[in-house]
């Protein structure tokens, strides 16, 4: 061998040694940023507590972008709100719900987002849905609903959730209770199918009646927990109630006790107000026109304060940036912060930016989105990329074991055809990847409930996520390679037989609740 070559070898092994020495200091700085100076239970507090819930066109959610501005100008990170659409204006108010009649108490409620607002506290007596014949026959009731509060939902048989059930019963009193949870659903069911209008379009019947409010109670199957929405009606306020009190105003009704509640809803109409992504960058030094995009939803459902749905992914994202600035501030790639507007109503601030951004949506090297609760990534599917095997687990293996043994992968998977932000990418052919979560009971006691707050938050797995995170972003800015968009061909859906096919690009809705 010539000296020459032992040379270049020598030097190369010694520039290979040094690059190694230097990701794995910066490996390592990520991870102790993170334990030793981490910045999530602050961060929760000024966005949960602070601004609260960020219902798309509401105040606060325009607080939220500006508040996340202002925090990355603090990191000395460039971020901006790039407007996308409009949106129907709102401000919930005050909610106040009392029994007076025949006994006096205040109830667990409140009015759906976009309800109409009150100008002064209504009292009135409660009446239910009556279980007629025909639509014929409910025509010529609704003349009863005048001036009157209208039960809408079926009264649940248990406020236990089933596992409480399961836990301490008998077997023959649990089947028996699901039994008849099963007959009462359906016999509900039945009674609205009657009228001649469904669960949604009946509140119109009845606002058109001259009724004085809607009561509906949408149990989550959690102890205390309600899912809370957005209102139907136009004139006259939705409210929900929980469980525990519906239950009590129900039995009154059914038993002639003739319930009479005061109610005082206030909300504000903005009219037509501007919606937002706020987009935060830290600029690419090599391949500046390639991207990683962190990617969590902003706005939220305005029961709770949003705090696992979406704020717990949002604070993932932040933090990650905020360490990477740090930690690792020129990386080879431009790394993005996508904190999308809409989510909630249609993925919309995410597909509006795939939309307006082809330049950047052509050159992703991949996609890292959370959104599904406050728990420690488990999972981690390869989206239908047939080469995602090789560069996922590449990436995973720079990760702290205590993180990455927790986190199962599958390759190539399917790609999601909705369900959160990461699906417009996909809908593109961009390598979008979910990190999911563990469940830690997400889906009874916080996605859209009235129990979606702060103290739901288990900060250890948030800052797991934020290591994650952070790590999978430096290397995939680091990876020599650019990452494949090659597609598996999609497995047979052995429920129709047929062959999956890949999702397509869906449009954003750019003007909400305006029509």
């Amino acid at each position: 061998m010539r000296r020459g070559t032992i040379l270049v070898l020598f030097f190369w092994v010694i520039f290979l040694q040094v690059h190694a020495q230097e990701k794995n200091e910066i490996i390592e700085n990520i991870i102790k940023e993170a334990n030793e100076n981490s910045q999530l239970k602050n961060l929760a507090y000024e966005m949960t507590d602070l601004i609260g819930p960020r219902l798309v066109g509401t105040p606060q959610m325009q607080h939220a972008h500006e508040w996340a501005v202002k925090k990355y100008a603090e990191w000395d990170i460039s971020a901006e709100n790039e407007q996308w659409g409009v949106w129907r204006g709102w401000e919930r108010g005050i909610t106040h719900i009392d029994l007076v009649s025949p006994r006096v108490v205040s109830l667990e409620g409140m009015q759906l987002a976009w309800s109409p607002g009150m100008k002064r506290a209504v009292t009135a007596e409660v009446i239910m849905i009556p279980d007629l014949a025909d639509s014929a026959a409910f025509k010529n009731w609704l003349p009863n609903a005048k001036g009157k509060f209208v039960m809408i939902s079926m009264m649940q048989p248990t406020g236990r959730p089933d596992y409480n059930w399961k836990e301490f019963a008998t077997e023959a009193s649990f089947e028996k209770m699901k039994k008849e949870r099963t007959e009462q659903t359906e016999a509900w069911a039945s009674r609205i199918q009657k009228t001649g209008y469904n669960p949604r379009t009946i509140v119109t019947a009845l606002e058109d009646a001259g009724a004085a409010g809607i009561i509906a109670s949408y149990w989550s199957a959690g102890f205390g927990v309600n899912k809370i929405f957005g209102a139907n009606t136009k004139k006259i306020p939705t409210l929900d109630i929980a469980l525990e009190d519906y239950g009590m105003l129900y039995r009154m009704v059914e038993n002639g006790a003739k319930p009479q509640i005061r109610v005082l809803a206030e909300s504000k109409e903005l009219g037509e107000q501007p919606t937002f992504n706020t987009i935060a960058t830290i600029p690419g030094t090599e391949n500046p026109d390639e991207y990683i995009i962190l990617s969590a939803h902003f706005d939220s459902w305005d029961g709770g304060t949003g705090a696992t749905d979406n704020a717990t992914g949002t604070l993932v994202m932040m933090e990650a940036m905020r360490i990477l600035k740090k930690m690792y501030p020129n990386p080879k790639r431009t790394i993005i912060a996508g904190h999308w507007g809409s989510e909630e109503q249609g993925l919309n601030g995410s597909r509006a930016f795939v939309e307006d951004h082809p330049e950047i949506v052509d050159n992703i090297q991949a996609v890292f989105n959370q959104d599904n609760g406050t728990g420690r990534v488990v999972n981690i599917t390869g989206q239908g990329f047939l080469h995602a095997y090789e560069y996922i687990p590449r990436w995973l293996s720079a990760v702290p074991r205590e993180i990455s043994t927790h986190i199962e992968t599958s390759f190539p998977g399917t790609p999601s055809g909705g369900g959160s932000d990461y699906a417009s990418f996909l809908a593109v052919g961009a390598p979008a990847f979910s990190l999911s979560s563990l469940n830690w009971s997400y889906f009874s006691y916080t996605w859209h409930t009235n129990r979606d707050t702060y103290d739901k938050i288990v900060f250890d797995d948030v800052q797991n996520n934020a290591i994650l995170t952070a790590i999978l972003a430096y290397m995939a800015s680091e990876d020599p390679e650019k990452t494949s968009r090659e597609k598996s061909v999609l497995p047979v859906n052995p429920r129709t037989g047929t062959q999956i096919s890949w999702p397509t690009q869906r449009k954003a809705t750019r003007k909400g609740g305006l029509d």
